[in-house]
């Protein structure tokens, strides 16, 4: 873990935490926004499952109004039109979330975020412990992991976890607990420590 740290430290010294700054005071600022700025984000992250973060990006700029306008069948055909590897079941997941939308506007807005994440992976469908943990992330809370491949390949490559074959949710807190104790390592939240991460991974710093 050592070696991680030190990356981390020296990021944390580089231009490069002045952008995850930056982005870390977007997440905190859109969770002041309008709940319709909030859905969207939500979709985004349904969008993003399996799918390229910045096309999805794109996406979201393009039609994010579409979002809780749209009927199913015409949101489908849009996000086939933008290229999504999988318009109909995203189109569907979208349609049912606004559902519970309200509900889950009310549960953000108590700012109780103990039990927040298994109430999304519980009540929003499309949604699992990785993309309910981006759309808090989004949104301003900073105690929530995104383990995704990218995350996984980096530990696998410092030695601190043998690849898992399947993310269980078991295996997804046992993960996150150590992401949680090289924060306080690093003395970052588990949402920079993301940044951080996946920046040494990707080279890049999205959402």
């Amino acid at each position: 873990m050592q070696k991680l740290i030190e990356e981390i430290e020296s990021l944390k010294k580089s231009e490069i935490s002045k952008k995850i700054n930056k982005r870390i005071n977007g997440f905190k600022e859109l969770n002041k926004k309008p709940d319709e700025e909030i859905f969207k984000e939500l979709c985004f992250c349904i969008l993003t499952a399996n799918y390229n973060a910045e096309k999805t990006i794109k996406i979201q700029n393009e039609i994010g109004e579409c979002f809780s306008r749209d009927s199913e069948e015409t949101l489908a055909i849009k996000l086939k039109d933008y290229g999504h590897r999988y318009p109909n079941m995203r189109a569907k997941y979208i349609t049912e979330s606004c559902k519970s939308r309200d509900a889950l506007m009310k549960v953000i807005r108590s700012n109780q975020s103990n039990n927040l994440r298994d109430w999304i992976v519980n009540n929003v469908k499309g949604l699992g412990y990785k993309e309910a943990s981006h759309f808090l992330r989004n949104i301003g809370f900073d105690d929530f992991a995104i383990i995704d491949f990218h995350i996984i390949d980096i530990l696998v490559k410092h030695n601190l976890i043998n690849k898992p074959k399947t993310l269980t949710r078991r295996k997804y807190l046992e993960i996150e607990n150590l992401l949680r104790d090289l924060g306080k390592k690093t003395d970052t939240t588990l949402a920079e420590l993301d940044l951080y991460l996946w920046y040494l991974e990707t080279g890049k710093i999205l959402k």
